[in-house]
């Protein structure tokens, strides 16, 4: 069963919710990044592998009486666990100096959409309608650059989702 694992404690920072790939996994995508960076010729830094997610809803910072309701509804999400595949590179649009050059993939990530509007339904319930906004189009950031590279077929790579993770980032941090 897909389960969640959420940080109680983390008030006074934003909540993130990911999908993140076991750990070998996140090593090959990150060498993946490694090649084609050289391939295309980027030079900005390779987000590193115990960084490396699916974001599926970022919650600003929520007032510290709604972190512990907004964590004990999403520790009730249920799901079986899924297989996800990347297998395409691209960049995105962005900061012209600061492009996304991520992983997408084709069916996988439409259990990821499923994953998530099942979460926004939650997050509704819970008082957080506002920030359960549709917008999602499942990714793994590999790094940003000021060049971009059209959308090319990379060898796959997948892992069985199973359960949702949370963190709690410092306003001055990224994921």
């Amino acid at each position: 069963m897909f389960y969640s694992k959420m940080d109680r404690n983390a008030t006074r920072d934003r909540l993130f919710l990911a999908a993140v790939p076991d750990a070998a996994t996140a090593d090959r995508i990150f060498r993946m990044s490694n090649v084609l960076k050289r391939a295309y010729g980027f030079t900005g830094k390779l987000t590193e592998p115990n960084r490396l997610h699916v974001s599926l809803f970022f919650l600003g910072g929520l007032p510290d009486e709604m972190v512990r309701p907004a964590c004990a509804a999403l520790a009730d999400v249920r799901l079986p666990p899924f297989n996800v595949v990347f297998d395409r590179s691209v960049s995105l649009r962005g900061r012209a100096d600061n492009r996304p050059f991520v992983l997408i993939g084709g069916d996988g990530p439409s259990e990821l959409k499923s994953l998530r509007q099942m979460i926004g339904a939650v997050l509704t319930r819970s008082g957080l309608r506002q920030r359960a906004n549709t917008n999602f189009f499942p990714h793994i950031t590999l790094l940003y650059d000021a060049s971009s590279a059209e959308e090319h077929p990379v060898e796959p790579v997948a892992w069985t989702v199973n359960e949702l993770c949370s963190f709690a980032v410092k306003e001055a941090t990224s994921m």
